[in-house]
């Protein structure tokens, strides 16, 4: 394969200004970041505490104590950075500029003379460095801490932390490796490996770039390194949860260019599969697409939720088998579906193919954004489709379901990576190269680039959410000849696209419409879509949704709340042959579109105290309201589904 990937816009150069993603992203600079730095610092009553700005105080000499929280506590530090520096990109403030500064500051004195840096080991375990990869988290978190620093240096040009990074990624680089001297392990949890290729992007520094994949390569081959590893420990885990370690749960079992099927641990597979894709791309390594291929394939064909989550079972976090998609008792880790965005992206970038970016919105509408409350200080760390409070109980199968969104975690990976995400939208807005603009999300923004020497910028403003249509106005300052790409979404039934008033019958390939032109001056694309809302329904092999349908318009799920539709949700039968009407109402979550369609619910009237009798059923007609997956929980806590029964 040849490297010839699209390029993501600088978010510098990109302004959302979308009415529906405002509400999250503009909490980003004015309250996440505050309150996730209050979080950071223990000062949230009644969250769960953080310890992450303490520990690195203790290791830098500056307080006393032991290090608390888990292993990679470091991480949420370094992800907070992350979504700041993105979040000054776009939009720069001073005061967040130097409290950023100043928490930089920190990290560097907490560093060692030879680049280590890990408050958990520097505190506790200073002799036993690299001695645990299958659960001691380092390399996980100097992923985070490097693609802080690359972040941080794009978006202010200070080198301070890319500096930490450096150091420690050298550090890394001379310890692991085919050497006599080296250790020839890789990371029990990935991301190490995405992170050294942006190093390797930034730097140009190619030792970067030749130990991520040496991560890659050397995983999975025997004799297998965990195995060997866990053996010279005498079989002694910290987590109780390891006990049962298998080589599938960190994608270890066969050498990732060999896989062909998404196992193991849901966050740990999305992050390999992306470096995966980075490092196709960079070293034209057809084998390793391959792999990402098929990987993806079984994903989104057999194992990924309809809301864009993924990691089907409660216990580890993990992918289970084809078809095998619980609603009540699966987890889809938030960061789950962060991962699966970022590997499709990629993967969207790399093959020009609008169906990844198709699965990049499902993820981000639905999954990433259930995953925060409108109000930026409440998370769902476990996404499920179907929730009854009362039978979320501590010590059964469903301890892992919360009904409502938690203040803070003890393992709190996912909220500093949402507010990264958020703050980081933009990226996924448009991709380009040399004479090529693709558009793939629709979300009202503004920005500039340069295409084939011509400066432009590009305007979109859609309603696309409401009644499916958009127009993006093309203002070439100099005349220039280039083509414009506009994705069709799959959930598309019909579309039609004009400029300046007059229809256009462009080729699509690969899911994007092309308009190439000479382009002089402003031009007005329009773009209208067929979106009707829908009923939709799973694979017959998905035992858990069989006679069952859901609420869709575009790339946004629907479910039924407590709050609008009464108790026992599980009750209700739909007939996906009514009409399903749309209903915009201001005083509903600022007028976001909600659906009313009609319904039966079985009746409780004829039963008496037995738990069970001669089946006889009674309905009743009732009238049903749906909102948007990702703004449930946002009222009175209650019951939740997604999946209906349906009368076929």
């Amino acid at each position: 394969m040849n490297s010839d990937k699209m390029h993501n816009l600088s978010l510098n150069d990109i302004r959302i200004s979308d009415q529906f993603w405002t509400r999250y992203t503009g909490l980003v600079p004015k309250f996440i970041i505050p309150y996730q730095w209050d979080i950071l610092n223990d000062r949230v009553e009644g969250a769960e505490l953080s310890h992450c700005i303490k520990n690195f105080k203790i290791a830098a000499g500056e307080a006393t104590g032991s290090f608390a929280g888990a292993i990679f506590q470091d991480s949420d530090v370094y992800k907070w950075l992350e979504a700041m520096a993105f979040s000054l990109q776009t939009n720069p403030d001073g005061d967040l500029e130097r409290l950023a500064d100043e928490v930089i500051d920190l990290i560097g004195r907490a560093q060692q003379p030879d680049g280590y840096i890990n408050t958990y080991y520097e505190i506790n375990e200073q002799c036993k460095r690299w001695s645990n990869l299958v659960e001691g988290h380092e390399l996980y978190v100097a992923g985070y801490l490097i693609e802080a620093a690359v972040a941080y240096h794009d978006a202010t040009g200070k080198d301070a932390l890319l500096k930490v990074a450096c150091r420690f990624a050298d550090l890394i680089c001379r310890v692991f490796g085919t050497g006599e001297d080296q250790i020839h392990g890789y990371p029990g949890h990935q991301e190490i490996e995405l992170a050294l290729v942006k190093l390797y992007r930034k730097t140009g520094e190619k030792r970067y770039l030749d130990t991520a994949k040496y991560f890659i390569d050397e995983r999975g081959r025997s004799p297998h390194y965990f195995t060997r590893e866990v053996e010279a420990r005498g079989g002694a885990y910290l987590h109780e949860d390891f006990k049962d370690y298998s080589l599938k749960y960190a994608q270890s079992h066969i050498p990732p260019r060999e896989q062909r099927t998404a196992e193991g641990h849901a966050v740990r597979g999305t992050y390999m599969y992306a470096a995966m894709a980075d490092l196709a791309c960079e070293c034209g390594d057809d084998g390793l697409m391959e792999a990402c291929e098929a990987i993806w394939d079984n994903i989104v064909e057999k194992r990924m939720y309809i809301t864009g989550s993924v990691g089907s079972s409660g216990h580890l976090e993990r992918f289970t088998t084809d078809y095998d998609l619980p609603n009540d008792t699966n987890y889809s880790e938030t960061c789950a579906s962060i991962g699966l965005v970022l590997f499709s992206s990629r993967m969207a970038a790399i093959k020009r193919d609008a169906r990844y970016m198709d699965v990049v919105e499902r993820a981000l509408y639905n999954t990433v954004l259930a995953a925060i409350s409108l109000e930026g200080d409440r998370y769902f760390y476990v996404n499920p489709l179907e929730v009854w409070p009362a039978s979320c109980m501590d010590h059964t199968s469903k301890s892992h379901v919360k009904p409502t969104r938690q203040r803070w975690f003890s393992v709190a990976c996912c909220p500093t990576n949402v507010a990264r995400t958020l703050a980081s939208l933009g990226q996924y807005i448009y991709f380009r190269d040399d004479d090529l603009f693709l558009l793939n999300l629709y979300i009202d923004n503004h920005t500039e680039d340069l295409i084939n020497g011509c400066h432009v910028s590009f305007s979109l403003k859609s309603s696309h959410l409401i009644d499916g249509k958009s127009e993006l106005t093309v203002n070439a300052k100099q005349p220039g000849t280039f083509t414009v790409g506009l994705r069709i979404p799959d959930y598309a039934q019909g579309y039609t696209i004009t400029v300046d008033g007059k229809p256009m019958h462009p080729t699509v390939e690969k899911g994007y419409a092309l308009i190439t032109r000479r382009w002089d001056g402003k031009s007005r694309i329009g773009i209208d879509f067929t979106i009707p809302p829908r009923f939709v329904a799973a694979h017959p092999d998905v035992r858990a949704d069989a006679g069952k349908v859901a609420l869709v318009k575009g790339p946004i799920v629907y479910c039924l709340e407590e709050i609008d539709n009464g108790e026992n949700l599980a009750s209700i039968i739909v007939d996906p042959r009514k009409p399903i009407v749309e209903d915009c109402d201001p005083d509903l979550f600022d007028g976001t579109p909600v659906l009313r369609c009609a319904g039966k619910r079985i009746s409780n009237e004829n039963w008496d105290a037995a738990l069970y009798q001669p089946a006889q059923f009674i309905t009743e007609p009732v009238e049903l309201t749906a909102i948007p997956y990702c703004l449930w929980g946002n009222r009175t806590p209650g019951e939740m589904l997604v999946w209906l029964k349906a009368s076929v």
